[in-house]
C-alpha cells in the first residue's frame, strides 16, 4: 500500500473498525532504519489486525532531534516503513506529537517504546480519553538510532 495522506488513513481505519477489527497506531522518526525498529513494529502488529505508523516529518524531526537530522527525508522513511511486512500503512505528520493524528485515527491501541516507562507520554491523556489502550514495548538493547550513529562516527 502506498504511503497515505491522513484522510486516506482515516478511511482505512474506518474500514477496519466497521468490520470489528482492531487498529494499532504507533509513531516515530524511524531515521536510519535498524533491527530494533523492525522488532518493535513486529511486536506492535501482534496487538491488532492492522498497524498504521505515523512518521514525523522533516521539520518535526529537526525540532525534536536537532540540526543535521533527519538523515533520510520523511517520504523515504515512510516508504521504507510502509514496505515492512507488519505495517498496514504509513502516514507522515509534521506536528511534534501525534495528538492530531490520534484525534483523527482514534486507534484501539497506541504503542510506544519502553523508554516511555521513565518519561511522560504526551499522547497518553488523549488516547485514554478516546477509549484507547496504551502499550509500551521494551526496546531492543543496544539497537537504537543513537547507538547506530555513535558506531558510524567511531568507525575508522
Amino acid at each position: 500500500m502506498p504511503v497515505l495522506s491522513l484522510p486516506e488513513a482515516v478511511l482505512l481505519r474506518n474500514a477496519y473498525a466497521d468490520t470489528g477489527r482492531t487498529v494499532v497506531f504507533t509513531n516515530g522518526h524511524f531515521d536510519l532504519l535498524h533491527i530494533g525498529h523492525v522488532q518493535y513494529l513486529q511486536a506492535a502488529r501482534k496487538l491488532g489486525d492492522a498497524l498504521i505508523v505515523g512518521i514525523n516529518g522533516d521539520e518535526s524531526t529537526r525540532r525534536l532531534k536537532g540540526a543535521g537530522r533527519p538523515f533520510t527525508p520523511a517520504n523515504e522513511r515512510a516508504a521504507l516503513i510502509d514496505a515492512l511486512k507488519p505495517v498496514t500503512a504509513a502516514v507522515v505528520f509534521e506536528e511534534d506529537t501525534a495528538n492530531a493524528v490520534i484525534e483523527m485515527l482514534r486507534p484501539d491501541v497506541y504503542v510506544k517504546g519502553g523508554d516511555y516507562h521513565d518519561k511522560p507520554l504526551p499522547e497518553r491523556e488523549l488516547v485514554e480519553n478516546l477509549g484507547g489502550r496504551i502499550v509500551l514495548i521494551d526496546l531492543v538493547p543496544e539497537r537504537s538510532t543513537t547507538a547506530l550513529i555513535a558506531r558510524i562516527r567511531a568507525a575508522p
